[in-house]
C-alpha cells in the first residue's frame, strides 16, 4: 500500500499530466477543454463528452486530453476499464462498459477532471496577469 488516499493519488497523477504539457499554443488549447469537459460530463455523460473530444481528429489538446484522461483512469483500476480494453481507446471502452461500470467510470472521471482543473490553474501562467 502506498500510504496515499485515491484523492492525493488522483491529484498526483493530474498534475503529473498537466506538468508535461508544454508549449504556449497547446497549453491555449488544452485549458478550455479541461475547463469544459467535467461539464459535458455532467450535461450530456461520460460516453458523449468523450466522442466530442474524439470526433476532433488532428488536434493536439484534444488527444492529449483523451490521452491524459486514459492514463489516470487505467491507474485507478477501474472494472472494464484494464490496459487490454484501453487498447481501442478511452472512448472506445467506454461505450463498451456495462452500466455499473459506467457510472465508476464517470464518477472517477468527475472526480479527476476537478484535480485536471485546479493542476491548469495552478500551472500554467494566467493570462490576466498581462492584461491589469
Amino acid at each position: 500500500m502506498t500510504g496515499q488516499t485515491r484523492e492525493q493519488q488522483r491529484a498526483l497523477d493530474a498534475y503529473a499530466r498537466v506538468r508535461k504539457v508544454e508549449g504556449q499554443a497547446l497549453r491555449a488549447d488544452y485549458k478550455p477543454r479541461v475547463n469544459g469537459l467535467g461539464a459535458a460530463v455532467l450535461r450530456d455523460g461520460l460516453a458523449a463528452a468523450l466522442a466530442f473530444l474524439e470526433r476532433e481528429v488532428g488536434n493536439t489538446a484534444a488527444d492529449r486530453l483523451l490521452k491524459d484522461l486514459e492514463w489516470c483512469l487505467e491507474r485507478a483500476r477501474l472494472p472494464g476499464l484494464s490496459a487490454e480494453a484501453l487498447k481501442k481507446g478511452l472512448p472506445g471502452a467506454v461505450r463498451a462498459l456495462e452500466l455499473d461500470a459506467y457510472m465508476l467510470a464517470t464518477r472517477e472521471s468527475l472526480r479527476l477532471l476537478v484535480w485536471f482543473r485546479r493542476a491548469v490553474q495552478a500551472t500554467f501562467p494566467s493570462e490576466e496577469q498581462g492584461h491589469a
